[in-house]
C-alpha cells in the first residue's frame, strides 16, 4: 500500500469536504487511534496506522487489501466513493436528505430522488452540494449530489428530480463482484 500521491490526497480531501465540510479532521485523529489514507490498486483505504504498520509485511501482490475501501480512482484521476464509505462518513455528514417510506426501495435500486420522494432536506443546501441520504427512521441508505438548492425545492414542480443519485446500501447486492 502507497502513499497518496499530492494531487490524489487534493483530490480525496476536496471530495470529502464536499460531503462532511471540516469534520474530516475528526477521521484522521480519532479517540482510538490515528488512521490514514492509502492507495492499492487505484483503490483508497482507510487504515488504522497500527494495521498498517502490521500488513507492511506482506508484498503488493499477496496484499488483497487493508481497512476500508472508500473509493475508487478512475483512470481521468476522478474519485468515486464505494458505499464502504458511508458507515464513516454519515455521522459527520454536514447536509442530509430523508427519504419517504415508498421512495426508499426506487432509491436502493439506483434511481434519482424526485419531490415527491423526498422526506426532508436540510436548510441552507446549495446545488451540487454533497449529501448522506437517510430513511424517515434515519437509517443512512447512501450518497447523493443535489440537483437543486434547498430554497429551489420549495418551489419545483413534483417530479423534478431533487438529488441525484451516487451510490446506496443496495450496491452490496448488485456489484459485489466489483466492489473490493
Amino acid at each position: 500500500m502507497k502513499r497518496l500521491s499530492e494531487e490524489r490526497a487534493k483530490i480525496l480531501f476536496e471530495h470529502l469536504s464536499k460531503y462532511i465540510g471540516t469534520n474530516v479532521k475528526h477521521l484522521i485523529d480519532r479517540p482510538d487511534g490515528t488512521y490514514c489514507f492509502r492507495e492499492h490498486k487505484d483503490r483508497v483505504y482507510y487504515v488504522s496506522e497500527r494495521i498498517l504498520k502490521l500488513s507492511e509485511c506482506f508484498g503488493y501482490k499477496q496484499l488483497v487489501c487493508v481497512g476500508t475501501c472508500f473509493g475508487k480512482f478512475s483512470k481521468t484521476n476522478k474519485l468515486k466513493f464505494h458505499i464502504t464509505a458511508l458507515y464513516y462518513l454519515a455521522p459527520y455528514a454536514q447536509y442530509k436528505v430523508w427519504v419517504k417510506p415508498s421512495f426508499e426501495q426506487q432509491f436502493l435500486y439506483g434511481n434519482h430522488i424526485p419531490k415527491t420522494g423526498l422526506g426532508r432536506i436540510t436548510e441552507n443546501a446549495g446545488q451540487y452540494q454533497g449529501v448522506v441520504v437517510y430513511s424517515m427512521n434515519d437509517l443512512p441508505l447512501g450518497f447523493g449530489v443535489l440537483a437543486r438548492s434547498t430554497t429551489d425545492c420549495k418551489t419545483a414542480d413534483p417530479m423534478t428530480t431533487v438529488c441525484f443519485h451516487q451510490s446506496d446500501i443496495g450496491e452490496y447486492i448488485r456489484a459485489e463482484d466489483t466492489l473490493f
